[in-house]
């Protein structure tokens, strides 16, 4: 299929983007709270057992996040100042209100993340998206108390409706498109790009490639030490994607704080949430289209 859903676009063609304060990176942190069903396979650390019903090793392995691994999280985010963005399965809202209760004391950002991890988008059928998506935006709201406002597909899925249907409930932007370091407009009307990562994403670098803490921290400053200085004539964002799952197991908790040390100790870094940087492009992008050329 071709894709109809954005425009090629080279980064060193594109009007500059200024962020508030004078800052010149964007810093987010994508914090998925997902739930997994016990009777599907779903992301696994070892495969081997991942088609059995029940799956214990596998089952209990993602469950350490919720019970465990996500207050470690809460801490590191804590003692930096730093609001996440929380990429919010629906069923957290029953499995796991202490969570949200956690959030909601802390004016986190919520996005909507599909009702669990264990079904993907395009698993939805197509006539019951709009009301799975729905249903979807409509718990998250009633328990957080906030209307999400942007999107990410369990596993980063979409179906080819997805924006559309996104845009007629009211958001404003969606991160599964991971090809960018700036926002952009998708031809969706009001329909927003805002960079995330598979790359400086926990999953991927502890998992994916075996990296170690040490690892962890050393790509972390990379990142952002060189977003920075492409950043010197136009703004960037950074989005570090963390699953309590993974970052929060105690031998790996310490390498986030130091981490996150290092970005909000940054010059130059806008430490916010992917809902601001949504809002602030739109708004200032908007501002400079009306500007008569």
């Amino acid at each position: 299929m071709d894709n109809e859903l954005f425009e090629y676009s080279a980064i060193v063609d594109r009007d500059p983007i200024e962020w508030p304060g004078g800052a010149r990176v964007a810093f987010y942190v994508g914090l998925n709270i997902e739930h997994y069903e016990l009777g599907r396979p779903s992301t696994s650390i070892f495969p081997g057992t991942a088609a059995l019903v029940p799956d214990p090793l596998n089952y209990g392995w993602r469950d350490y996040g919720p019970r465990v691994g996500f207050w470690r999280v809460l801490d590191a985010l804590d003692r930096h100042g730093i609001r996440a963005s929380v990429l919010l399965n629906s069923d957290v809202a029953r499995h796991y209100p202490r969570i949200i209760e956690a959030g909601r004391e802390r004016n986190w950002a919520w996005l909507a993340h599909g009702k669990n991890n264990s079904i993907l988008q395009p698993e939805v059928a197509a006539a019951d998206e709009r009301a799975y998506l729905t249903e979807v935006i409509t718990t998250i709201e009633q328990a957080t108390g906030t209307r999400p406002r942007g999107w990410m597909g369990p596993a980063l899925s979409e179906s080819p409706r997805t924006p559309e249907l996104l845009a007629e409930l009211g958001l404003g932007y969606v991160l599964d498109w991971t090809n960018d370091d700036q926002p952009y407009r998708l031809r969706v009307p009001g329909l927003l790009s805002v960079p995330y990562s598979v790359e400086l994403n926990d999953n991927t670098l502890f998992l994916g490639t075996g990296l170690t803490g040490p690892d962890f921290v050393g790509i972390v400053r990379d990142q952002l030490d060189r977003l920075y200085e492409d950043s010197a004539g136009s703004g960037r964002v950074m989005a570090l994607a963390l699953h309590p799952f993974v970052i929060g197991q105690a031998f790996r908790a310490g390498y986030l704080d130091r981490a996150l040390d290092y970005i909000a100790g940054h010059p130059g870094v806008w430490l916010t949430t992917s809902d601001d940087i949504a809002d602030h492009f739109a708004r200032t992008a908007a501002a400079a289209d009306r500007v008569p050329g």
